[in-house]
């Protein structure tokens, strides 16, 4: 009989303090999301574990009443119950009603050929204690990403079904090859329901990872992640057609990146700058579920003025290398915060930069800026090193650590 394990729901634990899920425990930890409440509150989540991306994953979400100058530690966790079910690919949302969604994908192993996303609603996100709706599974497959709102009112929802050349073949069929596409999920009546509106097939997608932008005109535009870059697809009628995918003029080193639409109408995305390397399909199918990755480093933020057809505006956030999958917002006081992962594996570092649409049109900080950091040591010491930073040329780093975790 088939185990259906991964359409259970999982369970929350809210300012959990069970040892598995503290700091020295956890030996992967990567993707991240970022939200801001309008009163100031930070939230990251992303997912880690005892291991690698495999059965017994978790989901953390961290905390900040500060300002990210210091960040609480396990305020939610998710879990499943069975140990071979993995929760990953974690996102934060703030909704138009002001509420935050904490989505996540539940399968069995690395890829079930099904996964599911699913959802947890908090009504007052800056009370002293959160408080999540039951757990929903709301799509077939993976999420990511953050939703859109349209200018119609409508939400949707970017999940995609890896297809077997995405860099991993499913180790279950479940009959739904017809959904192994970048997928857009719908809701109109402000997420009561929400189903399947169309997809868009675009070659050479690697895990999809797709983003979701409506353009000036109201088409909509998906962006997705290739092994040969980021590719695109348009749709005019709300995302039910998709025009046949292509290579869009944005290069990426086949890794995540973040676009989003900002208040002064700009569009923002963080992605991969001036790259020197890239991987291909080979390479990641001779590999298990911890890839090893090429590229990935100068990640940078950059402005476009004309609807994404050209970027002239930059500022590099991080130029290490193995840093990756950003995640950003545009909180109410003006910054934009983004999140984002160093050396999941090593390091295991999720990383916070704060900067300003001004920060990016001139290319470099304007003034001295601090960077906090933190590290926590096997015995549990925190250690906090406040750093001066001053500009110097052109770049200048601002990040915070959230969670460092030692070396076995």
């Amino acid at each position: 009989m088939e185990n259906q394990s991964s359409l259970t729901p999982a369970n929350i634990y809210v300012n959990a303090t069970q040892e598995r899920f503290q700091d020295t425990y956890r030996r992967w930890q990567g993707i991240p999301s970022i939200e801001v409440s309008p009163a100031g509150r930070i939230f990251v989540n992303f997912y880690s574990g005892q291991d690698a991306e495999v059965g017994g994953n978790i989901m953390m979400l961290c905390v900040s009443d500060d300002n990210g100058r210091t960040f609480r530690s396990c305020a939610t966790v998710v879990e499943h119950p069975d140990p071979e079910c993995r929760i990953y690919d974690p996102n934060l949302w703030f909704d138009p009603l002001g509420r935050l969604w904490m989505t996540y994908t539940q399968a069995r192993g690395f890829n079930d050929g099904r996964s599911g996303v699913w959802a947890c609603i908090c009504e007052n996100a800056d009370a002293d204690e959160l408080v999540w709706s039951k757990p929903r599974r709301i799509a077939n497959g993976i999420m990511m990403n953050k939703p859109l709102v349209t200018s119609k009112g409508e939400w949707l929802f970017p999940c995609a079904i890896w297809c077997d050349t995405s860099g991993s073949v499913p180790s279950e069929r479940h009959g739904l090859e017809n959904e192994q596409f970048s997928n857009v999920y719908a809701s109109t009546d402000c997420g009561k329901t929400i189903t399947l509106r169309g997809h868009a097939d675009i070659p050479g997608r690697s895990f999809d990872e797709h983003m979701l932008v409506e353009k000036k005109d109201g088409a909509l535009w998906m962006l997705v992640r290739t092994f040969k870059g980021i590719g695109e697809s348009f749709s005019t009628d709300g995302g039910y057609t998709w025009t046949p995918g292509r290579n869009s003029h944005i290069d990426g080193p086949c890794s995540r990146f973040f676009i989003r639409r900002l208040k002064s109408g700009r569009l923002l995305m963080i992605n991969h700058y001036n790259f020197d390397q890239r991987i291909d399909l080979d390479d990641i199918m001779n590999q298990g579920n911890v890839k090893s990755w090429k590229g990935r480093s100068h990640l940078t933020a950059m402005l476009s003025e004309d609807d994404g057809e050209t970027w002239h505006y930059t500022l590099l956030l991080d130029e290490r290398n193995e840093v990756s999958y950003p995640d950003a917002k545009e909180a109410d006081n003006g910054y934009i915060y983004v999140t984002y992962d160093w050396e999941r594996v090593t390091q295991r570092e999720i990383l916070m930069a704060r900067f300003t649409e001004d920060d990016i049109l001139r290319g470099f900080f304007l003034l001295k800026v601090n960077c906090v950091c933190w590290s926590t040591r096997p015995w549990g010491n925190r250690i906090f090193i406040e750093l001066d930073a001053y500009l110097i040329e052109h770049t200048v780093f601002r990040y915070s650590c959230f969670c460092r975790h030692p070396k076995f």
